[in-house]
């Protein structure tokens, strides 16, 4: 079939949140594999640094993930088997000597921009300079931040097309976030095949207010809707959205005082060959302090997370009963997405990773 099978294993991928790691073990499977992530006890008053480790002890295999924390050690809750940080067993039960092969493997993990980024292939490669950048995610003093993770029962590289298509937003998300333009607009699509960047805009410079900016940011009438996607494969998808009332261009570095930014961000990680992580945020620039703003977009965007939960659910679904050979077609909405699936293919053939990130560019 067409879509994404394979995964790109020496890359960075998102495995939490920050605030979802703590002193309670966390399973996550990533690319096929189960990790158990915690974190070590705070020191001088420090916040304790994130391990990930093999999610399945030596001994029976049984997951770490539900055993327990004794100070930075994981002890297995089936026979007690002890693991320290780099995944080395320090303890068994009845005997003094350790096994020279009870270990499990551990992960290079990095926590950046709230995110916490696990590598999965050849540890020798896990370059932390390449992992691409969401600094809005972290800075308070000028973004308010809400989010989720929805899991999707669907190979992750029908969510890569979904998000790469913001046309479906005029059908699938009517009366949310969907209006008749955003279809009807063409796009211009440019891609970084070296970097590993796609890279889609739309710009509607007489449009309808949906409600999900409407009640927002108290616009009434027609607007000015800018959408600049910036996707760094594998992992990571940022969607610049900027909003003001029509007649009002942004500019292109985003300083607009009369306009509103929203920076809607997706980490995008396969968990097996049908079932993704879809980590989601919505960032605004307006309305500091407002809890209930904050509430509204939590969970009206998180509707429609659910959207799209349901309808690659279903699509997924509909695909599995396809016979071998089918044909795809495809058309101009499709070309990013597109070239999406050409990178992400290369760097599960290659084992390559993509170069070094550049800043975000911003809308364009």
């Amino acid at each position: 079939m067409p879509h994404i099978t394979a995964f790109a294993r020496n890359q960075w991928y998102v495995a939490a949140y920050g605030r979802e790691v703590g002193r309670e073990l966390l399973g996550r499977t990533v690319l096929d594999e189960p990790i158990a992530f915690y974190r070590t006890e705070a020191r001088a008053g420090a916040p304790g640094e994130v391990v990930a480790l093999a999610d399945r002890c030596v001994h029976r295999r049984y997951p770490l993930s539900a055993g327990r924390l004794d100070g930075d050690t994981v002890v297995c809750g089936y026979h007690g088997f002890t693991y320290d940080t780099s995944g080395t067993c320090v303890y068994v039960p009845g005997q003094k000597r350790v096994p020279r092969t009870a270990r499990v493997s551990s992960y290079p993990v990095v926590e950046q921009d709230s995110l916490v980024w696990v590598w999965i292939g050849d540890p020798a490669l896990a370059d932390t300079g390449v992992i691409p950048r969401a600094p809005h995610l972290a800075d308070g003093a000028r973004w308010t931040t809400v989010g989720g993770m929805e899991p999707i029962d669907c190979g992750y590289g029908l969510l890569v097309d979904n998000l790469l298509d913001l046309s479906h937003e005029t059908y699938l998300h009517g009366g949310y976030i969907g209006t008749p333009e955003v279809a009807e607009t063409p796009m211009t699509t440019e891609v970084d095949e070296g970097a590993g960047i796609v890279r889609v805009s739309r710009h509607m410079d007489d449009a309808a207010c949906p409600p999900f900016y409407s009640r927002s940011t108290g616009i009434e009438g027609r607007i000015t809707r800018w959408q600049d996607i910036e996707y760094h494969a594998p992992c990571l998808y940022l969607l610049h959205s900027r909003i003001a009332p029509r007649g009002v261009l942004p500019n292109a570095d985003g300083g607009d005082p009369d306009a509103f930014h929203v920076e809607i961000t997706y980490a995008i990680t396969p968990s097996t060959g049908r079932h993704v992580y879809d980590f989601w945020s919505v960032s605004r620039d307006f309305g500091h302090g407002d809890e209930e703003m904050s509430a509204f977009l939590h969970d009206f965007n998180r509707e429609v997370v659910r959207q799209d939960v349901d309808a690659l659910n279903l699509l997924q679904k509909a695909l599995d009963t396809e016979p071998p050979g089918y044909q795809e077609l495809s058309i101009n909405i499709d070309t990013g997405g597109l070239a999406a699936r050409r990178i992400l293919a290369r760097l599960a053939a290659q084992g390559a990773r993509p170069a070094a990130a550049t800043a975000p560019a911003g809308s364009r």
